[in-house]
C-alpha cells in the first residue's frame, strides 16, 4: 500500500440492516489508517444508519431517483480516492469502484464484477454471518479485524423525541415492541398472528405493546394495533434515529427479519427474531440476547425466495405458541441476567 493511503471510500448502498452490519468494519479501517479520510457511500434511505458515526469522515448520500450514474461517478472521482472497498458488489457499485480512479479497488468475486477490482475477495456469504462477510474484505488487504460489532449512533434530538412519546403514550411501564413489517412478504409473520401475540402479552403481563412501522406499513401496523386493543400503542412516524430511540426504551422486540431487528440488536435490546426464507446463522441478530423462531420440520427453510411458490408455510404455519414460548424464555433470561448483575 505504497504510497500512503490518504483517502478511502467504503460502499454499501442498501438495505438498512445490511448497511448497519457493514459498519462493523469501520473501527478496523480507522485503526489501520488513523490519518486517512474514511468516507462512506450509501443510498438516501439508509443515511440515518451512518449519520453521526465518529469513524466516518464524510457521508456520501446517493439518491437513485434524482441522480444518474454518470453524476455519481463524477462526484466520486473528484475525491481522488486511494482505496475503494465495495462491500455491496452489485453491478452499479462494482462499475463505480472501477471508474473511481482508485489504485486499490477491493471487492468480491461475483462473476464479471470481479473484473472491476484489483484486490478480489472470495465471497463466503453462504458460510459465515454477514458481519464476517464484510470483515473478509479487510482481511484480504491485511487489515487486522477486531470484534466486528455494528454501531448505530443515536442523537439527542431523537432521544428527546422518544422520551416525549413514551411519557405521553406508555404510562411509564414495561414496553414490548412488535415489528410486523419487513422487506419481503415471504419474511413476514402475518399481521393477525402479531395481533394475537400482542393480546397475549398484554393480557398476561400488563405491558404496553408498541407496534412499529416503516414507510408504506402504517395501515397494516394500525390494523395490528386495533386488533390488540387498549394495551397497544401505534408508533408515530419516525426517522431511523427516532426509531432507534424508541427501540432503546423497549424491553424486548419481537420482529421479522428486518432493519429494525438489526438496529435493536446493535443497541443491545433483546430480540425475538422470526426467520423463514432467510437464515439466522448468516443474517440474524448479533451482540444481544436473542431467540430465533422458525417453523420446524420444513425442508425449504432458508430458500431465499422473496415470493413463496407454495403458500409461505414457514410464516403462515408458524404458531402463536412457538413465538410466545420463545418470547417468554427470552424474557426470563433477561430477568435472570438482571438479577445476576
Amino acid at each position: 500500500m505504497k504510497p500512503p493511503v490518504k483517502r478511502i471510500l467504503l460502499i454499501k448502498l442498501r438495505a438498512i440492516g445490511d448497511v448497519l452490519l457493514s459498519t462493523a468494519v469501520l473501527p478496523d479501517v480507522r485503526a489501520a489508517f488513523p490519518d486517512a479520510s474514511v468516507d462512506f457511500l450509501t443510498e438516501k434511505f439508509c443515511a440515518g444508519v451512518l449519520e453521526g458515526n465518529p469513524a466516518v469522515s464524510t457521508l456520501l448520500v446517493f439518491d437513485p431517483m434524482n441522480e444518474g450514474g454518470p453524476d455519481l461517478v463524477r462526484r466520486v472521482r473528484r475525491n481522488r480516492y486511494d482505496m475503494v472497498i465495495d462491500l455491496f458488489g452489485n453491478p452499479r457499485s462494482a462499475v463505480l469502484t472501477l471508474l473511481s480512479g482508485a489504485r486499490i479497488r477491493v471487492g468480491y468475486r461475483f462473476n464479471w464484477r470481479a473484473l472491476c477490482y484489483n484486490r478480489i475477495v472470495e465471497p463466503r456469504g453462504g458460510e459465515v454471518h454477514n458481519v464476517e462477510f464484510n470483515l473478509d474484505a479487510l482481511r484480504r488487504i491485511g487489515i487486522p479485524t477486531g470484534a466486528g460489532r455494528p454501531f448505530f449512533p443515536v442523537d439527542p434530538d431523537a432521544e428527546r423525541f422518544a422520551d416525549n412519546f413514551f411519557a405521553r403514550r406508555t404510562g411509564g411501564g414495561r414496553v414490548v415492541a412488535l415489528n410486523p413489517g419487513g422487506g419481503w412478504i415471504s419474511k413476514k409473520w402475518r399481521p393477525e398472528q402479531f395481533a394475537a401475540l400482542g393480546r397475549k402479552i398484554g393480557d398476561r403481563e400488563g405491558a404496553t405493546i408498541l407496534v412499529l412501522w416503516g414507510p408504506g406499513e402504517e395501515s397494516e401496523a394500525g390494523s395490528v394495533r386495533d386488533a390488540i386493543g387498549p394495551a397497544a400503542v401505534l408508533a408515530p412516524a419516525t426517522t431511523l434515529k427516532q426509531l432507534a430511540s424508541l427501540l432503546k426504551r423497549s424491553s424486548i422486540l419481537v420482529t421479522n427479519d428486518s432493519g429494525p431487528m438489526h438496529i435493536a440488536a446493535s443497541l443491545g435490546v433483546p430480540v425475538v427474531a422470526i426467520f423463514g426464507p432467510t437464515v439466522a446463522r448468516l443474517q440474524g441478530p448479533v451482540f444481544t440476547e436473542s431467540a430465533i423462531v422458525v417453523k420446524s420440520g420444513l425442508d425449504c427453510l432458508g430458500c431465499g425466495y422473496t415470493l413463496c411458490p407454495i403458500g409461505n408455510p414457514c410464516m403462515v404455519d408458524l404458531s402463536l405458541e412457538d413465538v410466545y414460548s420463545a418470547y417468554t424464555q427470552l424474557h426470563q433470561r433477561t430477568i435472570n441476567d438482571t438479577l445476576a448483575r
